[in-house]
């Protein structure tokens, strides 16, 4: 019998009670307004709600943003060990995303914000609230003007298990080893991928290496001069499906999932009388998200007319593999003259790179794609096991916390 199931069957053998926030609640209140332009570096601790979705997790001790509070008209302070509730939100699935704050400074509650205060063990409740059963509970939020939106009277429904402070504890310590773990391979993640960028912006970077190293001579060229912009013929929107043969990736599904799909006839014929890329070529994002990159596989696809490009370029002057990491280092000069931003066919033709001879290019392809592989890989490295770390994380954490009810 392990530490918590000893505590469990001295303390709370009969099960455990399940109770609304509101009854475990000292006190329950919204935050006032902290507009963007009175966040300040220094000055007095502050949470605006996005932070909570985008900056905290479980719980945090330090706040990114301050504020002058002289300038805030109504003050809402929170401290140590009070619950922080974003009550506004994007997502029903994400709404009411709580964090406990378990720092020691006296720090100010922007607007959209719900402050619980409560005399459980902060860690724990804050768990607690981000188990499965109490997101379902969370996301009952009402969506309006497309906004989704919760409330303190929302807020104080939710039931979550409460045993005793003991209890409360081993269960904290447990899972803060999970989230500590995940922790670590998120930390040794990022490094891996500062490390990556510092190489390949080493290895590619012709100030670095000056017009020559060594017996490698390095030249400047402009994609125009390596080959042709192409592009898929355009797909009219009543020769696509949500079913189909053969997926059709737009702009928005580009590197993802596709939505859309044509026929396998269509794609031959099409195939046949119009440019398409050949497996290997870089294609491009020239609008949306502009110059995102991907490989393409040479499995039966169509892609979006102007949106997504890609160059038929002369590979013994520069290898696709070669070009697909100097994409990354955005070489683009984008066009805003329109409604919208986008890479034209002149900004790529135009942008220039530099290159190495093929024998340079295929030995710093390879070195990238060790650190490549390393960081991105989702089926082998630390992305893999971040994954698989969380799931374990979630698993045991709505497990830990699925208690007996006491009758």
């Amino acid at each position: 019998m392990n530490k918590l199931e000893q505590l469990i069957k001295e303390l709370c053998p009969n099960g455990v009670e399940y109770k609304k926030l509101g009854d475990i609640a000292t006190d329950v209140f919204r935050g006032a307004g902290i507009t963007r332009n009175q966040v300040t570096e220094e000055g007095t601790p502050c949470v605006r709600y996005g932070e909570i979705y985008t900056t905290y997790g479980i719980y945090f001790d330090t706040c990114v943003s301050h504020t002058d509070e002289s300038t805030i008209q109504s003050k809402k302070y929170f401290e140590y060990g009070d619950i922080l509730f974003a009550i506004t939100g994007e997502s029903v699935e994400d709404i009411a995303k709580s964090t406990a704050y378990v720092g020691h400074e006296k720090c100010l509650a922007g607007g959209d914000i719900v402050v619980l205060k409560h005399n459980q063990n902060p860690k724990y409740l804050s768990y607690a609230l981000s188990t499965t059963t109490a997101q379902m509970q969370k996301s009952k939020g009402k969506v309006k003007s497309k906004v989704v939106h919760s409330s303190v009277p929302s807020i104080k429904d939710i039931i979550i298990p409460v045993p005793p402070l003991e209890v409360q504890a081993e269960i904290v310590k447990i899972l803060d080893n999970f989230t500590e773990l995940t922790a670590v391979l998120t930390a040794e993640l990022t490094a891996r991928k500062k490390q990556y960028e510092y190489y390949r912006n080493l290895m590619l970077d012709f100030g670095a290496h000056g017009e020559k190293t060594g017996d490698c001579e390095w030249r400047t060229i402009k994609l125009g001069d390596i080959g042709r912009i192409s592009m898929c013929k355009r797909i009219m929107k009543s020769e696509t499906t949500p079913d189909g043969d053969i997926p059709f990736y737009k702009i928005g599904t580009f590197g993802g999932v596709p939505n859309a799909y044509i026929s396998k006839e269509t794609f031959e014929k099409y195939k046949s009388m119009y440019s398409f890329p050949k497996k290997g070529d870089i294609l491009i994002s020239a609008a949306g998200t502009i110059g995102r990159t991907v490989i393409y596989d040479g499995e039966p696809a169509y892609y979006q007319d102007s949106n997504i490009v890609w160059i038929d370029n002369d590979e013994t002057i520069v290898l696709n593999s070669y070009l697909y990491y100097v994409y990354q280092l955005s070489p683009w000069q984008i066009s805003t003259g329109g409604t919208i931003a986008r890479l034209y066919n002149d900004n790529i033709a135009n942008a220039k790179i530099n290159i190495p001879p093929i024998k340079e290019q295929e030995r710093i392809v390879s070195i990238l794609e060790c650190f490549d592989k390393l960081c991105n890989d989702i089926s082998k490295g630390l992305p893999a096991e971040i994954e698989a770390r969380q799931k374990q994380y979630e698993y045991y954490r709505d497990k830990l916390l699925s208690f007996e009810e006491t009758p």
